[in-house]
């Protein structure tokens, strides 16, 4: 009989231990299980949060809201949000609809907004928008970047300065030896030449600048990108470190895998932190 219950409570583990489902886990970058909570300290002590998503997953877009939701908790007013997702030269059309001057509707129309804006990213403007937050459009306008694709830096050089007060000031660092723009040009196969990396970093270096020309000292600023700009702290962090190598800075990436056990090798020191969802969850689009 004792052997009985004993087999039993087993039994009754297993099923318990099968019927939990597990969205995501947290990392570091190392590899080990981390919580939430120590995610959030790190991010409240930091200067600069860069938040590299994955642009059609779910998970990522809830975490990023719940993310600005609990730093605001602690930070108030000196929580600072920005984002690649819009351009910077749509900064007027952002700042009149966070003051209610434009209603969503004229914005819409009068923005470049990304086709998921709607369902992924308009939750963290009104966020913004409800505490009177400041919300940053950092990427550079997207013809910009076409211009560099198409006939590398020298094809902005000779914009006219009314141009210019759009993108970062020239000439842009551009180091091709980071691992990240050489991943580039393997993954593209040599579609795009050398320039597909260059109009790359002219966006990650009008990031940089935009960030840092609306950051001041006390305030956190809370980025969201993909993930591409700023895992191993290339990218947009590369660029700022460059400038004001002393903020101290936290990233965060998203990656999927089918096992929530452990971190795969490959997602290993992408970043401080490591967001892993399950693959099978579904994706946005």
């Amino acid at each position: 009989m004792k052997y009985f219950f004993s087999l039993l409570s087993v039994i009754i583990s297993l099923n318990i231990q099968a019927q939990k489902k597990q969205a995501y886990q947290i990392f570091t970058g190392s590899g080990h299980k981390t919580s939430y909570k120590k995610l959030l300290k790190a991010a409240r002590n930091a200067d600069l949060v860069f938040f590299g998503e994955e642009h059609d997953n779910p998970v990522a877009h809830w975490f990023e809201l719940e993310l600005a939701k609990d730093l605001y908790k602690s930070t108030g007013k000196n929580l600072v949000l920005g984002a690649e997702m819009m351009e910077t030269d749509n900064q007027k059309q952002v700042n009149e609809y966070l003051n209610d001057s434009l209603n969503y509707k004229k914005f819409k129309k009068e923005a470049r907004l990304w086709p998921n804006f709607k369902t992924d990213y308009k939750p963290l403007m009104d966020f913004a928008k409800k505490h009177q937050l400041r919300f940053i459009a950092t990427n550079v306008p997207r013809r910009y970047a076409s211009k560099v694709y198409h006939g590398g830096f020298k094809a902005v050089d000779t914009l006219p300065r009314k141009d210019k007060q759009w993108i970062a000031p020239l000439p842009i660092k551009y180091d091709p030896e980071l691992s990240q723009y050489k991943k580039m040009l393997d993954m593209m196969k040599g579609h795009g030449g050398e320039n597909l990396p260059k109009a790359q970093a002219l966006k990650d270096a009008t990031m940089a600048y935009n960030i840092l020309k609306n950051y001041k000292k006390g305030e956190l600023f809370l980025h969201f990108n993909g993930s591409f700009h700023s895992n191993y702290k290339q990218g947009i962090v590369w660029h700022i470190k460059q400038q004001q190598p002393d903020l101290k800075i936290v990233t965060i990436d998203v990656e999927t895998q089918e096992s929530l056990k452990k971190l795969d090798k490959k997602h290993r020191n992408k970043a401080d932190f490591v967001i892993v969802v399950n693959s099978n969850f579904p994706r946005s689009y």
